[in-house]
């Protein structure tokens, strides 16, 4: 038998519904009533079923530290993007790919799973394997290497779950 582990208020319910919702009516792109029925209770029966079980807490401050980590991201992926560039229209193909072991100091599921999409975005390396805050990535060459291996990446995720508390 399931139990809730909290109470869920229907403005919960109510605002996670109407965010699916929402998605549904940017994906589909449908606007006629049948469409947009079936795309209403859909969200609300995912809600529904969700609701006693989910993690999910609306947490701001957390989304606005992801949303504000963004900028950074893109910034790294457009540095890495133009080193590999660099790398693959050099004709010797200076590449020295290695897999190598990244012990993270992060503490919640959520910001390992941040930090190794992170880095699979940046071009030049790959998060290959992650078991609980150890991942093995692979790595283009040794500037890539370095810059995995100089933490800050692993410091603004950090940054962006202090006030979460620990759960690995």
């Amino acid at each position: 038998m399931l139990t809730r582990s909290r109470p869920i208020s229907s403005e919960f319910l109510f605002f996670k519904t109407m965010t699916l919702f929402v998605f549904w009516v940017l994906l589909s792109a449908s606007f006629d009533w049948i469409h947009l029925a079936l795309g209403l209770a859909c969200s609300f029966g995912v809600t529904w079923l969700n609701s006693g079980h989910s993690p999910f807490i609306p947490k701001f401050g957390l989304w606005l530290r992801i949303f504000l980590y963004l900028p950074w991201l893109f910034y790294k992926i457009v540095q890495s993007s133009l080193h590999l560039t660099k790398l693959i229209l050099d004709p010797a193909l200076p590449i020295e790919p290695q897999l190598i072991s990244v012990e993270s100091k992060l503490n919640h599921h959520a910001a390992i799973v941040l930090f190794g999409n992170s880095i699979t975005l940046t071009p030049g390396t790959i998060t290959a394997e992650v078991d609980h805050n150890k991942l093995i990535v692979h790595a283009i060459d040794n500037v890539s290497r370095e810059d995995l291996e100089s933490k800050q990446m692993e410091s603004k995720i950090a940054e962006i779950f202090k006030d979460e508390k620990p759960d690995l």
